[in-house]
């Protein structure tokens, strides 16, 4: 399915990868409406800093995806959606686990009774590693089983569980699309690279972090959302579940070293207790398989860590960017 010209709706639109996809789907063609979380304020997330001309290509449309009529709205006249909206801090998940389960689980039956009923060619389901837990074995594949190991992986979990539903029951257009530690420029802070450059470009000399060896498959933004493109465009991945993942693991410690060597060498790491995740609940390991997508799709990662680190160091390093983060403030 060739999405060029396509009228497509992105879910979280004003997030990180969300603001992303959109710049992604211009270029490929499409007619974008952009979902962004209302607010009285009316910002728009990331999506007020993309230049007025990108911005301008755009159908903004403002609503919460908890509320299944402004869902439905959003979805009538598209013929494909990509569904990103959720809440995604998993420290935050464990203060206020209602808010997950209503945002991911029911934000996404939302999505999914109005892509029903507009009969949407396709809707991709925005899934997490997470879901997978520590891993029982590598590379991990979709045959992996889920294990819930925080509030916020078992909201993802029961959202894919809905996705899956949906297309057995009425052979709704889904597919379930998980992409592995995603990251790169304009990424919050509650992540683990952007934590660690904010301090380090704001002169700390003590880099506070959580625990330095559980390790992760690090995609770098471009790659994520060019997988997702090459799901939708595939005839093949209907009704799948598919990992977007390089196959290639690096422990937080050696990414903090690459950092800390990039930008202040003197620097040094220390454990904060608050950032820790209670021991049952922490991921030790996250190493994903990349066959099933290469094969259904063709896609391949383009960017090594280090090219995707470096890119990223660029766009912090802008004072225009560093300014929108605190390095002093532990982001729950």
């Amino acid at each position: 399915m060739n999405i060029r010209n396509m009228k497509v709706l992105v879910t979280g639109a004003d997030g990180f990868i969300g603001s992303h996809l959109v710049e992604a789907l211009l270029e490929r063609g499409c007619r974008v409406r952009a979902f962004v979380y209302y607010n009285s304020f009316n910002h728009r997330g990331w999506l007020d800093t993309l230049p007025a001309a990108k911005v301008e290509q755009l159908e903004i449309v403002a609503g919460d995806i908890r509320d299944a009529q402004s869902v439905r709205q959003a979805v009538r006249g598209c013929d494909g959606v990509f569904h990103l909206a959720a809440l995604i801090g998993i420290p935050y998940s464990y203060l206020a686990p209602e808010a997950y389960v209503a945002t991911n689980i029911t934000g996404t039956l939302n999505v999914l009774l109005a892509a029903r009923e507009f009969e949407v060619r396709k809707t991709l389901i925005t899934s997490t590693s997470e879901v997978y837990g520590t891993a029982q074995y590598v590379p991990i594949d979709e045959q992996h089983p889920l294990q819930a190991q925080s509030p916020y992986s078992a909201s993802k979990i029961g959202a894919d569980k809905i996705a899956e539903s949906f297309y057995r029951s009425f052979a709704t257009p889904v597919t379930i699309v998980r992409p592995f530690n995603t990251f790169g420029p304009r990424q919050s802070a509650r992540a683990i690279i952007p934590t660690i450059i904010v301090q380090l470009l704001d002169g700390h000399r003590q880099i506070r972090i959580g625990h330095t060896t559980p390790t992760r498959d690090f995609l770098f933004v471009k790659d994520t959302v060019a997988g997702f493109i090459a799901i939708a465009e595939s005839d093949r991945t209907t009704g799948e579940q598919v990992n977007i993942a390089t196959g290639i693991e690096i422990s937080m410690g050696n990414v903090a070293r690459k950092i800390i060597d990039a930008i202040n060498p003197k620097a040094e790491l220390v454990c904060e207790k608050a950032r820790l995740r209670p021991a049952a609940s922490e991921v030790e390991r996250l190493l994903g398989a990349n066959e099933k997508i290469r094969r259904l799709t063709g896609w391949t990662p383009r960017y090594s860590f280090d090219k995707g680190l470096r890119e990223t160091l660029r766009w912090f390093s802008r004072k225009e960017n560093l300014k929108r983060y605190n390095s002093g403030l532990y982001n729950v």
